[in-house]
Order: structure tokens, then sequence, then C-alpha cells
């Protein structure tokens, strides 16, 4: 089940960081203010049984400022345990649909060049390869690959 993520999550959320992205982890602080933030949407996905509400199997972040034409997918992270179930699936999905209901018409994101499995995903909702930033994600020294993907909004309005 997904819902908003609220700052009752940032401990949760913070686990799940700094255990998904060892090495470049985004500090509580950083979080806290992507949590905060008008201009952001940012979801967990938690048990459906709603036997634990901190029970956090994934999150994600879009920036999205309403009316403006581009969104940019912040972060996903999926635990270990949880991933291979659909939950990568069901965030960009829900993501997608928060920027197309903000106005925007395209989604940008960054995507580690050494994770095939994260890329994969993101070409099956149609994002394309626009270009790489070289040694983005430090200490690694592992480029970012940057990709686009149009939306085609539902609402003819």
């Amino acid at each position: 089940m997904l819902r908003a993520a609220t700052m009752h999550d940032l401990d949760a959320i913070m686990a799940l960081e700094t255990s998904t992205f060892t090495s470049d982890a985004w500090s509580a602080a950083s979080m806290r203010a992507e949590l905060a933030n008008q201009n952001t949407v940012y979801l967990v996905a938690v048990r459906a049984d709603g036997a634990d509400s901190q029970d956090i199997a994934g999150y994600a972040g879009l920036l999205a400022p309403r009316g403006a034409k581009e969104a940019d997918i912040q972060t996903i992270a999926v635990a270990e345990a949880a991933r291979r179930n659909g939950i990568g699936r069901a965030l960009v999905a829900a993501l997608m649909a928060a920027a197309d209901e903000r106005g925007a018409t395209e989604v940008f994101l960054e995507v580690r060049a050494d994770n095939p499995n994260a890329q994969a995903l993101y070409r099956s909702f149609g994002f394309e390869e626009i270009g790489v930033r070289p040694r983005y994600y430090q200490p690694d020294d592992v480029d970012a690959v940057v990709m686009r993907a149009g939306i085609e909004s539902k609402d003819p309005a």
C-alpha cells in the first residue's frame, strides 16, 4: 500500500536510505527539508495490512512545482527484502501520476550507470537516456545516466 510520507516516517525513511545508499545517502536534514517542501511529493510503501505504519518497504520522492512543465524524480529506494515484488514499479507509477496531476509534461531522473535493473524499470515507463553526468555519484566515481520521459496526460483539459 502506498501513502503520502510524513515527518513521522523520517526515521524509517532514513534507515532505508542509509542501508540502500551506503556511500552517498542523503542526510536526515536534507530528507526532512524534502518532506516539508510544498513542491515535492514523497510516498512510502507500507504493509498492506496496516499492522505497522513504520514498516516501510520503500519510498520515493518527486520534485514537481504545480504548473511547472518539468518534474524530477529525486529518489527511490526499496528494501532489499522487498525487491522484485512490484514496489518500485508502483512507486514510479504513482510519481508519474503525481507529476501529471501537478501539470508536468515531462519527468527527468538520474540513475547510477551501474544499476541496470533500475534503468530497465525506468525504460519500461518510457524513460530514455538523454545524457551522462560523469562521476556524479561520489565517493564512488560512478556516472549518472540522465533519463527523460514524456507524460501523456489523462486529463483532456
